[in-house]
């Protein structure tokens, strides 16, 4: 499942598509409380780029900047929380969250936990690293992964795995950054012969549990799990320490 655990399958394709879509206006909304022009705010451009990829409707992309950035009489203003704790069978799990209400979420937060195991601040993200993680794939197809990364200043590299029913695409690789470079190394990798798929800061689990340790029907608990946590409106990632 790696650094950030995705669905398995490919049901219900346009709610997908729409809770998406739902995800990045938040992402949008937060970073343009920095400056709704994305040239000035890197964080912002960042998302705005990731949103044009998926073919976000410019209205409401535009929507959402002028949101965020407090412009009209429909500014909204979203808080960043974390959720952390432990998934069945002792899988850490990192929950990320932007809400409008921590007064709504919290309480729903320690529902969806029940089957697992909702810990303090600083409880399990001490085993994961805080990186910056640029999913990309080549244009070429002699395109060096551990070059690109040299080049662009990447701290790492990793072979995305395809996983029967993931969405992820085959030959992408995940760059991962120091936080402070994930915009330097996510505009020079189309110079070293990538494209840039998506950008984000995330949690990677520094010790990974292998998912042979459990058994079929224990992997099945853990997937019930993170797939509950996930459906939650207010839930933007999960970061998960089940190996890939």
């Amino acid at each position: 499942m790696g650094a950030q655990w995705k669905a398995k399958g490919k049901e219900l394709a346009a709610n997908a598509r729409g809770k998406l879509f739902g995800r990045l206006a938040k992402d949008i909304m937060l970073a343009a409380k920095s400056g709704g022009d994305p040239a000035s705010n890197s964080k912002l451009r960042l998302f705005v780029e990731q949103a044009r990829k998926a073919s976000m409707p410019k209205d409401t992309l535009e929507r959402a900047i002028k949101k965020g950035s407090g412009v009209g009489a429909d500014a909204v203003s979203f808080e960043h929380v974390i959720y952390e704790g432990f998934a069945p069978h002792q899988v850490a799990v990192m929950v990320e969250c932007l809400t409008d209400n921590v007064n709504r979420t919290a309480p729903e937060m320690r529902v969806l936990f029940r089957k697992g195991q909702l810990g303090t601040s600083g409880s399990v993200s001490w085993d994961f690293n805080f990186v910056g993680m640029i999913e990309a794939e080549p244009t070429t197809a002699d395109a060096d992964p551990e070059l690109a990364a040299i080049e662009a200043g990447a701290q790492d590299f990793e072979t995305v795995e395809i996983e029967e029913g993931s969405d992820a695409k085959a030959g992408t690789t995940m760059f991962l950054t120091d936080p402070t470079d994930l915009d330097i190394v996510s505009r020079a990798l189309p110079a070293h012969g990538y494209t840039v798929l998506s950008a984000k800061l995330g949690y990677k689990p520094k010790n990974p549990v292998d998912p042979s340790s459990l058994s079929a029907a224990q992997l099945e608990e853990v997937e019930a799990f993170l797939t509950a946590i996930d459906g939650n409106d207010d839930v933007q990632n999960v970061y998960v320490s089940l190996g890939g």
